[in-house]
């Protein structure tokens, strides 16, 4: 496969979720308790704080109407940056996707209202993959023949997660944030950049370890599910790293990306897979876990520093149980 990557962009809303926010909730939790189990400092938030106070969000439906941005404001917010470093507007786009743990409407397809959010006229559809959804259409679109694809195809993925945290519970109100990011991909016209190796597969069978009901707060079997991520995580960045050259002298940088569930798990996967700290790209603990738009606005704050002779290993796991990984290789200046 070969898929040019022309910009990325990311965004996070302003209002800061901190370890003291959560510990002033009284939910059992202070910020040692949190640094030490997950390494998470700070997240952002759509919802006002004071509605988190008041309410910890008792009614997923009612965090909807009480958010500051809907998810195709966000993901248009995430859409102009990657558009602006692609050199490109909303009318070069061809094709619209869209991804997320946590989309805003069943009907009608969220890539719809974030290219109406763009002024974009194009078709749209929906990709999602939960957290993996970023690696996923990255998969799908390289699986197209390059001929029926438009020159440019915007993928988006606003994830808006604190909407669906119940901040009663501190096993989740610890870990998630929200943030958006957006990329411009092409088969057909060349960039420095390009995604040129995806696999995934899904552990089908344990779909039911992580869930979001309609209209619902999110629940996961939280050891049976790190476990998968650790696992299926190392697994991959061998597979990628192999990929990359690194066996064989190649003289580029090397930089692994995975998915930001929390720090504890990240390093555990470069201990087992021998990936040095300066090797590794990561997030996690500024903005918590923002699912599929994790590991892609890594990529997105480190865009300026990619050079000729990098490649970023990729590793996604979400729900499903699904995993894919992706390489990026630089050719030029990015």
């Amino acid at each position: 496969m070969m898929l040019y990557l022309h910009g990325i962009g990311h965004f996070h809303p302003e209002n800061v979720i901190t370890n003291r926010f959560l510990e002033e909730l009284e939910i059992g939790t202070d910020e040692a308790w949190i640094l030490e189990r997950v390494g998470i400092r700070e997240r952002r938030t759509v919802l006002p704080l004071d509605y988190i106070r008041r309410t910890k969000n008792r009614d997923p439906r009612a965090a909807h109407e009480a958010s500051l941005y809907t998810n195709a404001q966000t993901a248009a917010a995430a859409a102009r940056m990657a558009l602006d470093r692609a050199g490109l507007g909303p009318a070069d786009i061809g094709m619209v996707v869209s991804g997320s743990c946590t989309p805003a409407h069943t009907t009608p397809v969220e890539a719809a209202t974030v290219a109406a959010e763009l002024g974009v006229d194009a078709p749209c559809l929906d990709v999602n993959s939960a957290c993996a959804s970023f690696g996923m259409q990255i998969d799908f679109l390289g699986r197209m023949a390059p001929d029926r694809l438009p020159p440019f195809v915007l993928m988006v993925q606003p994830e808006n997660f604190t909407r669906s945290i119940d901040f009663s519970d501190r096993s989740s109100a610890i870990l998630f944030g929200d943030g958006s990011t957006a990329a411009i991909l092409s088969s057909s016209v060349k960039a420095a950049a390009a995604f040129v190796e995806a696999q995934s597969g899904t552990n089908a069978a344990a779909w039911g370890k992580v869930t979001i009901p309609p209209q619902g707060h999110f629940r996961q079997d939280g050891h049976a599910v790190q476990g998968f991520a650790i696992r299926r995580m190392t697994e991959s960045v061998r597979v990628l790293m192999k990929s990359a050259g690194e066996d064989n002298g190649h003289r580029g940088r090397f930089r692994f990306i995975g998915h930001q569930a929390n720090l504890g798990a990240l390093r555990t996967v470069c201990e087992r897979a021998k990936i040095p700290e300066e090797q590794h790209w990561f997030n996690v603990d500024r903005f918590g876990n923002t699912g599929c738009a994790g590991a892609p606005a890594v990529l997105s704050l480190h865009w300026d520093e990619l050079a000729a002779g990098d490649r970023v290993g990729m590793a996604f796991v979400g729900a499903g149980l699904t995993w894919v990984h992706l390489l990026l290789t630089v050719e030029g200046d990015a």
